[in-house]
């Protein structure tokens, strides 16, 4: 069981039973496909990306998932938050409101790489209930470069939309990165930076997109925050059981997947396999 630590900021309803109406949720990932304005983008209707989406997450509605995040991972090399254009909230807001029309489950949103204000922005346009940023406090050296926390920012930003309702879920220990320069600070400590932040959720992943996180990365971030602590890379079914012994949620995005690779379609197979298990470790 998670035994969470005192709260850093003023407490707030658990956002997982909040949101989706059980204490371990599951949540599948939509990667999007290449969204204009992206490399790989060969100019196709945005109908058809819309589509794509709509096919998965009816799937993942029909086996009984509780959200979908709905992410442009197609986007690859994906740019920082200030090079972001404005095509790139625009498509997404199209995907994800198409998405949540279509099925009527709670969505999430995540703009790669770090666009907190993007995501806040396609959330407010569509009715997602939250969004998922990567490096919501402090700083880290990416893939792309050097990216900074955008917390103080992104709050500003939701408050002036209005839009105080959109929950935000936060990376502790982002993936695809180095932290040197968060070394000297614990993955509990970092969990408290989060929470002090004003996140709604911490997030737990591993090393890269398909990793998973150990136990032990788990349990430190646990017992760092208040918070409800998520999976966010790297479930399956084989460790879905242990996971939900600490994590209120997983988000699953690879093993879903054909051939468990995350560009693949969803694989209503596999789906179904890592549901069976996933409902039987929650019960």
């Amino acid at each position: 069981m998670n035994t969470p630590a005192k709260p850093v900021f003023r407490t707030k309803p658990n956002a997982i039973e909040t949101l989706f109406g059980t204490r371990k949720a599951v949540l599948g990932m939509i990667h999007c496909l290449p969204l204009p304005g992206a490399p790989r983008y060969d100019g196709q209707p945005i109908d058809e990306i819309v589509d794509f989406a709509v096919e998965e997450a009816k799937v993942y509605a029909q086996f009984g998932l509780d959200g979908i995040v709905v992410e442009n991972h197609g986007d690859i090399p994906f740019a920082k938050p200030e090079d972001l254009g404005p095509e790139t909230a625009a498509a997404m807001a199209v995907v994800a409101g198409a998405v949540r029309r279509a099925v009527g489950l709670p969505i999430g949103i995540n703009v790669l790489a770090n666009g907190a204000l993007h995501a806040i922005a396609v959330a407010k346009a569509t009715g997602a209930s939250f969004v998922r940023v990567n490096q919501w406090a402090n700083a880290y050296v990416a893939n792309e470069g050097f990216i900074e926390g955008p917390a103080a920012a992104a709050t500003r930003y939701r408050a002036r939309l209005r839009a105080q309702d959109i929950q935000v879920f936060a990376d502790v220990h982002v993936k695809h990165g180095a932290h040197a320069i968060t070394a000297d600070r614990s993955l509990a400590e970092l969990a408290r930076d989060v929470e002090f932040f004003d996140a709604d959720a911490a997030i737990v992943t591993g090393q890269r997109t398909g990793d998973s996180a150990t136990m032990d990365e788990l349990r430190a971030i646990a017992q760092g925050t208040s918070l409800p602590v998520v999976i966010g890379s790297g479930v399956n079914p084989s460790n879905v059981g242990e996971l939900f012994t600490v994590a209120d949620a997983v988000i699953v995005a690879s093993f879903l997947k054909r051939d468990g690779v995350w560009w693949n379609p969803v694989d209503r197979e596999r789906v179904s396999t890592f549901m069976k298990e996933a409902v039987k470790a929650r019960a």
